[in-house]
């Protein structure tokens, strides 16, 4: 009874190592000898063993958090940046092959890509044009990376942190630009109400009977206010005597 059941483990030892399950998003990068073959998967795969050996990986979309680096811009401002990058293997042998460490690869050169294009542009440019430095970024990490395999898909600056001072003199700035926009608008709406103004004089000066209404309508306007003033209206014509006429 016993070489049966040795036989059976045996057995099951040995199906184990040929056969193999990947699922849908794996890719198994198999060595032979020593020797690179094409990737296989998904599903089953069949190894010879002790000759074959496997290697799985994802090719599912990976999110890499890069961590807060100290960047100089251009304009001599000391910043830390962080960034989000999003990636996929799309060639698994290459992934294996060409590099010996893919994921740790990929964090270092993003690091030091975020360092070097964030350094190139000056502050104004990077807090207002963040799609346009995520752009650059990506474009620079997709191409040194495509040689191992790898796609980057996308990259985005998640937070630019500013020194106190930086801040303060910011808020300043923010500050002063809010007065000027509120002193222009205020400049703009006296120079609009005296352009009304002077339209209202011409039309008056034109109907005598219209300056009279004018009056009589500031006189019911004050007589509605609660105060102790007491308005004895006079007629518009009394005034005449004492206008020179040209």
């Amino acid at each position: 009874m016993t070489p049966y059941i040795v036989a059976i483990v045996i057995f099951v030892f040995i199906l184990t190592q040929v056969v193999k399950i990947l699922n849908e998003y794996e890719r198994g990068v198999i060595f032979r000898l020593g020797r690179i073959i094409p990737s296989k998967g998904p599903g089953i795969i069949l190894l010879i063993p002790l000759i074959d050996k496997l290697q799985k990986l994802s090719l599912r979309l990976v999110t890499l958090d890069v961590p807060p680096q100290d960047v100089i811009t251009r304009d001599n401002v000391s910043i830390k940046v962080n960034a989000v990058v999003y990636y996929r293997i799309m060639e698994p042998n290459s992934a294996v092959v060409e590099i010996e460490n893919y994921a740790y690869a990929t964090s270092q050169l993003a690091q030091t890509t975020l360092r070097s294009v964030c350094g190139q542009a000056e502050l104004d440019e990077l807090l207002a044009e963040r799609e346009k430095i995520s752009l650059r970024l990506q474009e620079i990490l997709d191409k040194d990376t495509d040689p191992w395999g790898i796609k980057v898909s996308k990259v985005e600056i998640k937070h630019i942190d500013l020194p106190p001072e930086m801040q303060r003199a910011m808020a300043k700035q923010a500050e002063a630009e809010r007065e000027r926009r509120a002193k222009v608008i205020h400049a703009e709406g006296e120079f609009q109400a005296s352009q009304k103004l002077s339209e209202a004089a011409v039309i008056i000066s034109k109907d005598p009977a219209a300056l009279q209404l004018r009056y009589l309508q500031t006189l019911s306007e004050i007589a509605i206010e609660n105060n102790s003033t007491i308005l004895f209206p006079i007629p518009i014509d009394f005034f005449r005597h004492f206008i020179k006429n040209d």
